[in-house]
């Protein structure tokens, strides 16, 4: 087996291994939603077969794609987002994971149309900023992919709203990029229902920037540093 082809296996398990998540965090129902992943050092990605129950999804169900949308190697149809996921990865290098879902909460903001506001520490925590909202996009081209590019280029969100769609969520990984996908919705919950008691006002520009450079630089386990002797 090449290097290649272990890196395709391994995240062949990751993929199948991460959709379990989106059904653990009520983020799809029935066969909806997808998770890529880009094979490191190469031109392919790892994506979800179309129309395959979660239940029924394993490793070897997933499909090998070109960053063409040419189906590499897999006995099923890629999903119907595969020139999207292609698309983004084309053209947003650093990106390593993309995930599709059409979480409720979410997805009721991009029905509206209407950006998430920042309005919770969380928020800027993750987002760093508003949620934004791309533009509508039919399914099956990489309009959507177009969309989801000219909308984060520059933007500190690794979510959007596709207008009349769903969420679409990028990361260094397709881990990174389901914790995006959870957050999103989670926020989007809180954000909804805080509206509903009433006006919500966005947190202040710099107070957003400060908790965003706090939780990307210093919140969590960095690198120990080393022992002195005594």
């Amino acid at each position: 087996m090449t290097a290649l082809d272990e890196r395709v296996a391994t995240l062949r398990r990751t993929v199948a291994d991460l959709h379990a998540e989106l059904i653990r965090w009520g983020l799809v129902t029935w066969t909806s939603g997808n998770i890529s992943a880009r094979v490191p050092d190469s031109d392919l990605m790892v994506i979800k077969p179309s129309g395959v129950a979660y239940e029924d999804l394993t490793p070897e169900s997933m499909v090998v794609v070109s960053l063409d949308g040419t189906v590499v190697e897999g006995d099923y149809a890629p999903s119907s987002d595969t020139d999207a996921h292609a698309y983004v990865y084309r053209h947003m290098p650093s990106v390593g994971g993309v995930v599709h879902t059409h979480s409720p909460y979410a997805t009721a903001w991009a029905a509206r149309g209407e950006p998430i506001p920042c309005v919770i520490t969380a928020m800027a925590d993750e987002f760093g900023g508003e949620i934004p909202v791309g533009p509508f996009a039919l399914i099956g081209g990489d309009d959507i992919g177009r969309g989801i590019v000219s909308t984060l280029s520059g933007h500190r969100s690794p979510a959007v709203l596709m207008r009349g769609h769903g969420v679409f969520t990028i990361g260094p990984t397709a881990r990174a990029a389901v914790k995006a996908a959870v957050m999103c919705e989670d926020v989007a919950r809180t954000v909804h229902l805080a509206r509903a008691l009433g006006e919500v006002k966005p947190l202040a520009a710099e107070h957003i920037d400060a908790l965003y450079d706090r939780y990307q630089n210093v919140y969590g386990q960095r690198a120990a540093h080393p022992r002195t002797s005594r």
